[in-house]
């Protein structure tokens, strides 16, 4: 009879433990469900605010008419967000569209590959002679500059700010020389080569004239390509100097007298005063979620959120 009541109790308490034991692991299954729905909605209100913060809807969302929005910022290069390959792909899907009115190219940028700009430039050209009665304009931030003014050339017009920089009309190699710290040093370079001048720009080796004098005109040859293509983009309204095509910059006021621009505004003045449809839809290639954010509030909350979301990874 003692032996049956100590079997009977321990099985209660084997079952007590059990219930206890599912009870906590359910708590913490609706924990993580928990702590996952307030990741979402983070997100969601993450989103929002940038959407907000940006002013523009995304392309899929776009239902009536309104004018593209694509975003040249930072170096033009390949590899890099402005490259040749998205933007004139999202200039196709742009004018393809009958609900867009017309684009704004939103630049922001130094400059960088003249072939990537040229790409862009003429992708643009052709689509103005395809599409001739829709619009097209150039929205210069910040800086727009060397192969960024380039590809604003192209443009039907161009807007800036009184104190944005543009210009910059020339064409560089960047190098350096250490032949004379390595001779102090006791270094010597050794290079091998097949072809006279395949250690051309080797900042290890002494320059010749020769190489200088093909350099400087690979140079005269990309930049008389470069003030060729402005010409034709900015036709009559082009005021030259002596110093337009020096390579100097100049500001938003400055530029409207040389008429490298025509006139002062942004993207909502283009799109509310000459486009007409006051709507902006962003055709910029999209990146990444966390980038994104990122250059809106701070990489240091971006790398924080990435780490919580499973991103980033943890290092211990």
């Amino acid at each position: 009879m003692v032996e049956q009541q100590t079997g009977n109790n321990q099985w209660e308490r084997q079952t007590i433990q059990k219930v206890l034991l599912e009870h906590i692991e359910e708590q913490r299954r609706a924990r993580r469900w928990r702590i996952f729905f307030k990741l979402i909605f983070v997100g969601i209100i993450i989103a929002l605010v940038y959407i907000y913060m940006n002013g523009d809807v995304p392309q899929s969302a776009a239902t009536e008419p309104h004018t593209a929005i694509i975003d040249i910022d930072g170096p033009i290069f390949a590899g890099e967000a402005a490259n040749a390959n998205d933007i004139r792909d999202s200039l196709k899907d742009a004018f393809n569209s009958r609900m867009v009115m017309g684009v704004v190219l939103r630049i922001n940028s130094p400059g960088g590959s003249p072939v990537q700009a040229r790409q862009i430039y003429d992708e643009i050209t052709a689509l103005r002679k395809k599409y001739p009665n829709k619009k097209i304009y150039a929205a210069i931030e910040d800086l727009g500059a060397s192969a960024a003014y380039l590809v604003a050339s192209s443009a039907d017009g161009i807007y800036a700010d009184k104190t944005s920089l543009v210009g910059s009309i020339g064409a560089k190699i960047d190098s350096f020389g250490f032949v004379d710290g390595m001779q102090k040093l006791g270094i010597e370079r050794r290079l091998y080569t097949a072809g006279a001048h395949k250690g051309i720009l080797d900042p290890y080796s002494p320059s010749t004239p020769e190489d200088d004098a093909f350099i400087k005109q690979l140079l005269e040859y990309t930049h008389a390509a470069f003030i060729e293509n402005v010409r034709a983009g900015r036709g009559t309204r082009l005021k030259e100097t002596p110093d337009i095509f020096s390579g100097l910059f100049w500001t938003g006021e400055q530029a409207l007298q040389l008429g490298l621009i025509d006139g002062y505004g942004d993207a909502r003045y283009i799109a509310e005063e000459l486009v007409k449809a006051k709507n902006l839809v962003d055709y910029t290639p999209s990146v990444n979620v966390i980038d994104r954010i990122a250059n809106k509030i701070g990489a240091s909350l971006s790398y924080h959120l990435g780490m919580q979301l499973g991103f980033v990874p943890q290092t211990r």
